[in-house]
């Protein structure tokens, strides 16, 4: 029997041996609660890698598969009393299955078109222009009505029930390199823009950055910023991932070098950026810099609850069911502070959701790769959002917000969505969201 893992930092048998199988962590597994299989808990992960790590088990296609099937979600680092580092076992074998392991080629094609698209904001807008047509000119209620659809493969039908309204003039827009402090300048910072969010979800970004002048901060925003690989990170593409993170930290050396934070409005993208220094940590030219650069990262949640408010609230008279989204939640462990923020809204009365700890389905590209599973937690998130009553959702990941959408529009109960920055602007503004 070959070796499961080879000798590019396999999983640390020191992290396995954490594990005592108390069995915490099953109930808040999402595959674990959907399947309840052993070898899909994270239980049952770390007893595979455990048995790859002592060449009891090949890292076969039908163990590969179990790790495919996590989502990542973090949910049981959360629950586990005994301080399991599950994240660190998964990141350590997620780049293994990709490096040991030949995926299907329908697989291996699906996932080049995902990477090929998905971290360029260039090669978006220019899909958007086909999107927006798609949408503008009835194709896709035609495809929609008829079932066309159907025609198409599971995971492009996901695609393309994933797909936000098109607006080209936000896909299209540019930021400011610097968006100056309302008055008395209190801090400087700088701004992540995202991919995937700053073509088809440019409006949160303009939200933030209303926000933080507001509360007076310069912000910089580099105009040659792309993507942090926080995709690539997560899918186990650990080259990809690295060099994504090098020009990420050289950017925003060169353009925002002296700014006191950088302020994240994506969840998947905030929590990437926390581990810059553990994934660069064999690079002598970019370990420290990396660490660096992590250690100014904070979620836009975390910062404005060290700042206190200078703007005046106004009232947003809604009733909106919160989404804690896995990677604030579990791989930041970022739960207080939204909440703390909303509450800074008056007449804004927050509901919780049920099993708020379960992930959505989204999980960067798992509702792509993952249709059916995500589709069936997706489902489940909405029939608890649904029981809240209340009449929006909020989260502070835009992947939560399409995901949930979806499954709340599929199951005839749409609700209007909102990321929590955009709550505060209209508040602050004085206007109905």
């Amino acid at each position: 029997m070959s070796p499961a893992f080879d000798a590019h930092h396999p999983p640390d048998p020191a992290l396995v041996a954490d594990c005592v199988h108390c069995g915490f962590c099953l109930p808040a597994c999402p595959t674990y609660v959907l399947w309840g299989r052993e070898t899909d808990s994270p239980r049952g992960r770390i007893a595979m890698i455990k048995g790859g790590l002592e060449n009891e088990t090949d890292l076969t296609d039908r163990i590969a598969r179990h790790f495919d099937t996590c989502l990542g979600c973090m949910a049981c680092v959360t629950a586990c009393p005994s301080g399991v580092q599950y994240d660190k076992l998964l990141a350590a074998a997620r780049p293994q299955v990709e490096r040991r392991v030949d995926r299907p080629v329908t697989d291996r094609l699906f996932r080049r078109l995902i990477f090929s698209l998905f971290p360029y904001p260039h090669r978006l807008r220019v899909a958007s222009l086909a999107l927006w047509a798609y949408q503008k000119l009835g194709v896709q209620r035609l495809a929609r009505l008829t079932r066309l659809l159907n025609l198409l493969p599971p995971r492009l039908r996901a695609m393309e029930a994933l797909m936000p309204p098109i607006s080209l003039r936000r896909a299209w827009a540019e930021a400011p390199r610097l968006a100056p402090a309302v008055g008395k300048r209190r801090r400087r910072v700088g701004l992540l823009l995202g991919c995937v969010q700053r073509v088809f979800f440019e409006e949160v970004n303009a939200a933030t950055i209303r926000v933080l002048t507001a509360e007076g901060c310069d912000v910089i925003i580099p105009a040659s910023q792309g993507c942090c690989g926080a995709l690539m990170f997560h899918a186990g593409m650990e080259d990809d991932a690295i060099g994504a993170a090098r020009r990420f930290i050289d950017v925003f050396e060169s353009e925002a070098s002296d700014v006191d934070t950088i302020v994240i409005n994506s969840a998947g993208c905030g929590s990437t950026l926390k581990e810059y220094g553990h994934l660069l940590r064999d690079d002598p030219r970019y370990a420290e810099r990396a660490r660096l650069l992590s250690a100014k990262c904070k979620d836009i949640s975390e910062f404005l609850t060290e700042l206190e408010p200078r703007t005046t609230r106004h009232p947003v008279p809604m009733q909106v069911a919160y989404h804690d989204a896995c990677h604030l939640q579990h791989a930041q462990g970022i739960a207080r502070e939204p909440r703390q923020v909303l509450a800074t809204i008056p007449g804004l009365k927050v509901h919780e959701v049920p099993e708020a700890g379960i992930c959505c389905g989204s999980a960067g590209i798992y509702n792509l790769v993952e249709p059916n599973t995500a589709k069936d937690l997706g489902k489940r998130k909405a029939q608890h959002i649904e029981s809240t009553g209340a009449d929006a959702l909020v989260s502070s990941n835009p992947g939560c917000l399409l995901q949930i959408a979806g499954c709340l529009e599929e199951a005839g109960t749409p609700k209007r969505t909102f990321h929590m920055i955009e709550l505060v602007d209209a508040s602050i503004k004085g206007e109905s969201p």
